[in-house]
């Protein structure tokens, strides 16, 4: 792999799903304010901060000669037209989930390149829709006591026990309900010329 590889996150989750594609990266924490602008949709939000993250991170590195690609991801959960916060205490928790139940819950997940060689930045918008089945008070209850996710948008954690919150997902790639769709993200490493499947380890 001529170009270095940079995930613009600190985050355990996105590590993790880039480790599946290779080993040979590394990360940086972007210095972003996510407040988001007045009158910003979640789309133009995540879209806005995917590309900052990548670009903040691009000005920190020096890379060689050759040049490095820098991962950039940000991620909404929108419930009725509204940007999802993390409930913070149990009460909120259950009010959000109850709230789900037999509902629908849009994650929308922006996803940025940054070539430093060229300063080029290519950027993309996912969209992956959870449905959640009729849920009982007791369910709600059980979940959240056992897995206790307060600091997780919309209360639940897909990659654990939350799936069994869900009657079906809707979406090309179930790693973009985590944060990183990694078949968006090959597509465009490939693009900028790193082809991860014959130069991955």
């Amino acid at each position: 792999m001529s170009k270095s590889l940079w995930l613009a996150s600190t985050s355990i989750y996105r590590r993790a799903l880039l480790e599946k594609l290779t080993a040979q990266f590394q990360t940086s924490k972007p210095e972003v304010d996510e407040t988001p602008f007045a009158g910003e949709t979640a789309e133009q939000l995540v879209l806005r901060l995917s590309a900052a993250k990548a670009q903040a991170v691009a000005l920190q590195i020096t890379s060689a000669a050759e040049g490095a690609l820098v991962i950039g991801s940000d991620q909404v959960a929108v419930f009725n037209g509204q940007i999802l916060g993390k409930p913070h205490t149990e009460e909120r928790a259950f009010a959000q989930l109850r709230s789900f139940s037999g509902q629908e819950v849009q994650f929308l997940t922006g996803l940025s390149v940054t070539d430093t060689l060229t300063n080029k930045t290519d950027t993309i918008l996912d969209r992956f829709i959870v449905h959640f089945r009729e849920l009982t008070d007791a369910e709600i209850h059980s979940y959240i006591k056992r897995e206790q996710p307060l600091n997780c948008a919309g209360s639940f954690k897909s990659e654990g026990l939350g799936i069994t919150l869900f009657e079906r997902l809707e979406g090309d790639d179930p790693n973009s309900l985590i944060g990183l769709p990694l078949i968006k993200l090959h597509a465009m490493l490939k693009r900028a010329g790193v082809d991860l499947l014959l130069h991955g380890v």
